[in-house]
């Protein structure tokens, strides 16, 4: 495959370092596999700021629409705290996901054997999990108008509005069908119709795009905050969770500690087909820019590399590739290789995040 661009925009923290382990992979790719991508990179986050005094500079926003994919490391750090709020490293993300119209966030929840001890959870809870939680990305509170703080009288008042359409619920609902027919042909689908208006709303379409076009796959409900308690209590029981942009943002994170790290998870920011037929598309490991960790090799990258998996299988139709690349990563568990955030008994000494891209690899050219 020699036609096929990804833009690699690594960030700030820890972004760069988790990013340099998947250049490894690609070359892997190329040498290995005969696969070859058209490969640029740009900022994005604070890097942006520094550089343009905008967290994304109009060129590169131009050049991540034109991309097959996108590879995104991670934004922010404290250095940026004081900035005015439109100018944050995070509007940065947020600008590629709503201009590429990114709608649909795929956040996988696989507990590897080799790390069903290391989670907070007991083994048999969690061991063999693997889920998929679909997140709306582009509207709800993080967009909804209008927002702002404002002053009435002698108080602030902080305002967000959480806002949806249904056509907006009904293209991630979809999304959320098309893969549970590829998996265990299960959705639930979590929200607050107890107390909000948007939830009735968004209980009402997924009902009735379920009942119009997938009345083949087995759909529940639960409120949000019910789904926060059965994952931690049996999560097993799910396959595909559908939720909101908020919801969706906790509960994946939430989802991340059942694995044992944040480290661990990747994440598919999925929008409408470009002309080539391919999806819009944005790859980032669920975890932040971690600074206190950032520039000292503790960095875990598996998250990063298995978010580049997700683009082999997503972008590329390369699954049987993703397969390897997972597969790659599971074996340098079993081995017992852990960066710092898997490090649980006492004695073990981590390995560096370069150390954990070599043996990642390793385990890739032994797969041949």
């Amino acid at each position: 495959m020699t036609n096929s661009s990804i833009l690699i925009l690594a960030g700030d923290g820890i972004g760069p370092e988790v990013m340099t382990e998947v250049h490894k992979v690609i070359d892997w790719m190329s040498s290995a596999r005969g696969i070859t991508f058209d490969v640029s990179e740009d900022l994005v986050g604070g890097a942006a700021y520094d550089a343009h005094g905008t967290p994304l500079h109009d060129d590169t926003m131009e050049r991540a629409q034109s991309a097959d994919a996108v590879l995104l490391g991670a934004v922010g750090g404290p250095k940026y705290d004081d900035l005015d709020f439109s100018v944050k490293p995070e509007r940065g993300l947020l600008r590629l996901r709503k201009e590429m119209d990114l709608y649909a966030n795929l956040r996988p929840a696989q507990c590897f054997d080799a790390l069903a001890d290391f989670s907070s959870l007991k083994k048999d809870v969690v061991a063999g999990l693997d889920i998929m939680i679909v997140r709306e990305l582009t509207s709800g509170i993080y967009f909804g108008e209008p927002r702002g703080i404002i002053t009435e009288g002698n108080e602030r008042i902080g305002i967000n509005t959480q806002r949806y359409t249904e056509s907006e619920i009904a293209r991630v609902a979809r999304s959320a069908f098309e893969l549970a027919r590829k998996r265990g042909n299960k959705v639930c689908s979590m929200e607050k119709a107890n107390v909000m208006e948007s939830g009735v709303l968004w209980r009402q379409v997924v009902n009735e795009v379920h009942a119009a076009e997938y009345s083949d796959v087995e759909l529940s409900h639960m409120y949000a905050d019910a789904g926060a308690m059965q994952l931690c209590r049996w999560p097993k029981q799910f396959d595909v969770i559908v939720t909101d942009n908020l919801f969706g943002d906790l509960l994946s994170d939430a989802a991340a500690m059942l694995t044992g790290s944040l480290g661990m998870l990747p994440s598919a920011s999925l929008g409408a087909p470009m002309a080539n037929g391919r999806p819009k598309a944005l790859y980032e490991p669920v975890h932040g820019s971690a600074p206190d960790i950032a520039g000292q090799g503790k960095a875990n990258p598996i998250a990063c590399i298995l978010s580049f998996a997700m683009a082999l299988r997503y972008s590329f139709d390369l699954g049987d590739e993703a397969d390897r690349v997972e597969a790659a990563v599971e074996k340098v568990l079993a081995d017992g290789l852990r960066t710092a955030d898997l490090i649980g008994a006492e004695g073990q000494s981590p390995i560096s995040t370069a150390e954990m891209g070599e043996a990642i690899v390793a385990a890739l050219d032994a797969s041949l």
